[in-house]
């Protein structure tokens, strides 16, 4: 997937974006499909879609400001929690003790939905947000509390089912997911029951 500054400014502001609890945005900036996960989650569904912008936002805004070129990016404004759960067992860095239990589990969780798959490191992690990087097969669309403990995560993916979204995932499930489906491709439909 092709990312420019100016997707990336689009993207931001819909990271960004507060609206009230099941409200989704409009369908007419929407394009024709998007990619949906449905994610079950630990404790607040709401408390849980703030936790995962926290992430994504600082994220998305480097790669409109970041210089990619740099050894490292700089970490000031991503949250804490996420940092230490990027650290990852076996670092030495002393993050699987500091990450809050929900980061912790979600990291379990990863692993067994990846088959495996360890921490991401936090660096790495960012750079995926580098515009020249194309690995990044997905841009934030919304996401809406479908329940309880349940979110939909609607991501543009260009129409693929098949994109490389580990990266998402990550984030996903040490926001607090214990399990996640998909992704689907989906019409855009905002007129449907989340």
């Amino acid at each position: 997937m092709m990312h420019t500054g100016d997707s990336l400014a689009a993207e931001l502001l819909r990271v960004r974006e507060r609206r009230p609890v099941g409200q989704r945005p409009g369908a007419d900036a929407a394009p024709p499909v998007l990619s949906l996960f449905v994610i079950d989650v630990s404790g607040d569904a709401a408390a849980y879609v703030e936790r995962l912008r926290s992430v994504l936002a600082p994220a998305v805004r480097l790669g409109c400001t970041a210089d990619f070129e740099q050894a490292s990016l700089p970490v000031d404004e991503v949250p804490g929690w996420f940092a230490e759960v990027c650290s990852g067992p076996g670092s030495g860095s002393g993050g699987e003790e500091l990450a809050p239990r929900f980061a912790r589990a979600g990291r379990e969780a990863y692993a067994e939905h990846t088959g495996g798959g360890g921490p991401w490191d936090l660096q790495d992690w960012l750079y995926r947000f580098d515009p020249d990087e194309d690995s990044r097969g997905w841009e934030w669309w919304d996401a809406t509390v479908a329940g309880p403990s349940r979110v939909h995560v609607r991501v543009d993916s260009w129409g693929e089912s098949f994109f490389g979204c580990q990266d998402l995932l990550w984030a996903v499930f040490t926001a607090g997911a214990v399990r996640v489906e998909g992704p689907m491709v989906q019409i855009t439909s905002f007129r449907e029951k989340p």
